[in-house]
């Protein structure tokens, strides 16, 4: 095992951590003297946006810019750790005395960036198996300072078998020394990065090849050194790319995205792409099946048009994550429907499928989205998607249209889902025969009570006609449970929302409100 040294020399722009705080991490930024101060000093921008006293400057000299402006402080040299090797910090993690709560924290990532614990089979097996390094399938080396690689050789006749490698928070940097930690096990399948500060200097290396799961969250990397390490990603699966700033997608060679060919699943969340054509560049990966997108700033999605490359656009994606983002039209949702194998959308948290800022709720979705089975995180049952669209047929048929077209390319399934259902149009209330049945137009609506001084009142179900308005469903229910001195809250619970609708319109038909035969409206106060 390589012995620790203890390296006292600092240069702009390397990553350190406080000595005996490991988690405390930042970079250098300046070294030399201070005024007013005797001897050297080294300046850390630290990662904490609140982890230093001020922003590069002390009593009106500026030494160098800080990120925010309390992220910045000046340190001794001998309070500050450059970092250990991979074997060095190994041998801290897993022959060094551990408390419970470090025991507890011996996991590795899961392709989705889960953690999952390392074979907890008891403390005195768990030392045992940890101890011998050379049976180790995967290891946790998280937050150990770890800022170089050692000998590749050494690494190699330590970790055999290992197969997984978690080196999230650490002071790596150079691609070479990842390079080396890969060189040095051969059998790696997963290394997550994640929290590294990467340079951008990217060189190409030539041992990532056996990588399936490689994880660069919050690195800072761009996709023009994603291009760089392409070619050593020959057979990854799934490639993490979450909170790096990005907003475009740069390719090298053309305006499309090329090789990646077993590249399964691709996380682009919590970035800044607004540009939905930005996204269309990676519509020749041809085994990509999950495309994770969720908190960026995209506000329109489409199709795109014949184009001249070999493979139907995104031939194989059937699961897409597009939620928390700025969208506003519901012609990006049915834009959706194009999209040849989609069946699993999380949209939520956009401004067009949030009810409570008039956006579509999840009956309107489902109708508008035919493929889809899996529409945020619940599945749609076979009733649930008769259900909506018959639903959504109807609040289209009430509302007032100018021409067949206007209603086409608002509701694009429209036409599709009336022939399907077999719902005829609506006859006028006076004909030939009379009036028509006030029965024909009532809706059985389950009323709860949920607040807190009226929840001990049991349910009732009431026939309304579904032209009764939101407002005078109140006034109703104010004689139903008599309801003295409360002003009522109406809530529309639906199947498979997480989440119950607020009916805040009092003006609004409970049919314009989405209430449809054997709805629950939950009543709060």
């Amino acid at each position: 095992m390589e012995k620790p040294t203890q390296q006292r020399e600092f240069k702009i722009g390397q990553r350190v951590h406080w000595a005996g705080d490991s988690q405390r991490i930042g970079t250098v930024k300046y070294v030399g003297p201070v005024e007013g101060y005797s001897g050297d000093w080294i300046g850390i921008d630290w990662d904490n946006r609140d982890g230093g006293k001020h922003d590069g400057s002390v009593n009106g000299v500026r030494y160098f810019i800080a990120q925010f402006p309390k992220s910045a402080s000046f340190a001794r040299p001998h309070n500050l750790s450059t970092g250990v090797s991979l074997l060095q910090a190994l041998e801290i993690r897993y022959r060094t005395t551990s408390t419970k709560e470090e025991e507890d924290e011996m996991y590795v990532f899961s392709a989705t960036n889960k953690r999952v614990n390392v074979q907890l089979l008891g403390k005195e097996k768990i030392q045992d198996i940890l101890g011998r390094f050379e049976e180790l399938p995967g290891a946790s080396l998280s937050y150990l300072g770890v800022s170089s690689s050692g000998d590749p050789l050494q690494i190699r006749n330590t970790l055999p078998n290992l197969k997984e490698l978690d080196l999230t928070g650490n002071l790596l940097s150079d691609w070479q020394d990842v390079d080396g930690i890969c060189s040095g096990l051969p059998g790696l399948t997963g290394l997550n990065l994640t929290n590294n500060v990467m340079s951008h200097d990217v060189i190409a290396i030539s041992h990532l090849k056996s990588l399936r799961i490689l994880v660069l969250n919050n690195t800072t990397i761009n996709w023009s050194q994603i291009e760089v390490l392409k070619d050593s990603l020959q057979v990854i699966e799934e490639l993490h790319l979450m909170r790096n700033k990005l907003r475009e997608i740069t390719p090298t060679s053309s305006n499309i995205v090329k090789g990646f060919d077993s590249l399964r699943l691709l996380n682009l969340e919590d970035n800044h792409i607004a540009d939905w054509g930005e996204i269309l560049k990676l519509s020749q990966l041809k085994c990509l099946e999950q495309l994770q997108l969720n908190k960026n700033n995209i506000e329109r999605i489409w199709y795109p048009s014949a184009t001249d490359e070999p493979n139907k656009p995104f031939q194989n994606l059937h699961c897409l994550l597009i939620g928390g983002n700025k969208i506003q039209e519901a012609s990006s949702i049915d834009a959706l429907n194009s999209y040849p194998g989609l069946m699993d959308i999380r949209c939520s948290d956009n401004p067009v499928t949030d009810p409570s800022r008039g956006g579509l709720a999840r009956f309107v979705l489902i109708a508008r989205l035919a493929k889809v089975n899996i529409l945020n995180g619940s599945e749609i049952t076979p009733r649930e998607r008769k259900e909506s669209e018959i639903r959504y047929v109807r609040l289209v048929m009430s509302k007032v249209h100018q021409n067949l077209e206007e209603m086409k390319a608002l509701h694009p399934r429209f036409t599709e889902l009336k022939a399907f259902h077999g719902i005829e149009d609506e006859r006028p209330s006076n004909g030939p025969t009379g009036p028509q049945k006030m029965s024909s137009g009532l809706i059985a609506i389950t009323l709860k009570c949920v607040g807190p001084s009226i929840a001990e009142k049991p349910p009732l179900t009431k026939k309304l006609p579904a032209t009764t308005t939101v407002g005078k469903l109140k006034t109703l229910c104010e004689t139903f449970f008599k309801l003295k001195y409360i002003k009522p809250k109406f809530y529309l619970q639906e199947e498979g929302s997480p989440m119950p609708i607020l009916l805040d319109d009092d003006m609004e038909s409970l049919n314009d409100a989405g209430v449809c035969n054997q709805s629950t409206i939950l009543i709060d106060e």
